[in-house]
């Protein structure tokens, strides 16, 4: 079979690797319907995070059942399912708390134990306590949406879940990337009354009014601050969600949180110091880290296909599997938001 390795910092290969096969008793063995290119592959892709050459690459994706083990009982060969980026047992504490991401036993997708998504087809092991499947096969035009919840729009949820939105609120998103994006959708979708986006791209700025961003802040910096300070009366945001995970982003979203509010953090973390003085003295608080995809997937697939939410708008950009370096570089040079992948 086909499957994406990478071999090098801005070199992405579509390479013949062995099939899966089951080799324990809560595997299961998916056919890739679609996958996609995460923002946190391209630090891999950029060589600012540790490659291993030759390594399988890719860890959101879609598909159908091929074959199960021995002891999978919630989910069939011919179901679609919904992969959330780790694999978790659902049965360890940290699962039944609600945190599969921090699964006791966590089994990174596309670790050297369970296949990369931008392939043809993958093993996950655990199958019961990560897959979601969907009451039948989707159709087609679903399946951007139903992408999405394997990682960005679980990520954006939480965002938003961590700053504590709530109906009313107004909430300013920091970064526009397809997780910005969603954690606009999320905020809105949670009854926030003012939703801001911070972005200086036409492309994105259309997709958060989309999905309902009431106020577009093109400024960066002091000049944001100011922004949304003019906005809220001096006051400041009632919550933050940070998208992007820079010491600038962190920056933003502390100087624009009122008193008493929270940041909720999803962007990984690249040479942040957070403000604990200024989380001290004005009682901002933080909270968020790696989203717990997985919990928030059935309540987010409901919404997707009742029509709730369109969170695959996300998408703007479309490429056969032969492609992928393509989708990478395009990404990379931000001509594209999120690329998915048809194998």
């Amino acid at each position: 079979m086909r499957a994406t390795t990478i071999h090098a910092p801005f070199d992405v290969r579509l390479s013949e690797v062995p099939d899966p096969v089951i080799s324990g008793p809560t595997d299961a063995v998916i056919k890739i319907v679609a996958g996609c290119i995460c923002g946190s592959d391209l630090w891999s892709y950029r060589g600012e995070n540790k490659i291993t050459p030759g390594s399988r690459i890719g860890h959101e994706y879609v598909g159908i059942v091929q074959e199960v083990g021995s002891d999978v009982r919630t989910i069939k060969p011919g179901d679609f399912v919904v992969t959330p980026f780790v694999a978790s047992d659902g049965t360890c504490p940290n699962c039944l708390a609600g945190y599969q991401s921090v699964c006791q036993n966590i089994v990174g997708i596309g670790s050297k134990d369970a296949d990369g998504g931008q392939g043809e087809y993958a093993k996950v092991p655990y199958a019961d306590g990560t897959l979601v499947a969907t009451p039948e096969v989707p159709d087609d035009s679903l399946v951007p949406s139903l992408l999405t919840l394997s990682d960005v729009m679980g990520t954006g949820w939480h965002a938003a879940r961590a700053a504590r939105v709530k109906p009313g609120d107004t909430v300013v998103v920091v970064g526009d990337g397809a997780v910005g994006l969603c954690g606009v959708l999320a905020a809105v979708r949670m009854g926030a009354e003012r939703v801001v986006a911070l972005s200086r791209h036409e492309a994105r700025q259309k997709i958060a009014k989309e999905f309902g961003a009431t106020h577009i802040i093109a400024e960066r910096g002091d000049e944001a601050k100011a922004a949304v300070l003019e906005l809220t009366d001096g006051v400041g945001a009632d919550a933050v969600l940070e998208c992007v995970g820079t010491d600038q982003s962190f920056k933003t979203a502390f100087d624009i949180a009122r008193a008493g509010s929270t940041v909720g953090f999803v962007g990984v973390p690249h040479g942040v110091e957070v403000p604990i003085r200024t989380m001290f003295s004005r009682n901002v608080g933080l909270a968020g880290g790696v989203a717990p995809a997985r919990q928030y997937l059935p309540e987010l697939m409901a919404d997707v296909l009742s029509g709730a939410i369109d969170p695959g708008l996300v998408f703007d950009q479309e490429l056969p599997l032969e492609e992928v370096a393509e989708g990478y570089k395009a990404m990379h040079e931000r001509r594209a938001i999120k690329t998915l992948l048809r194998p």
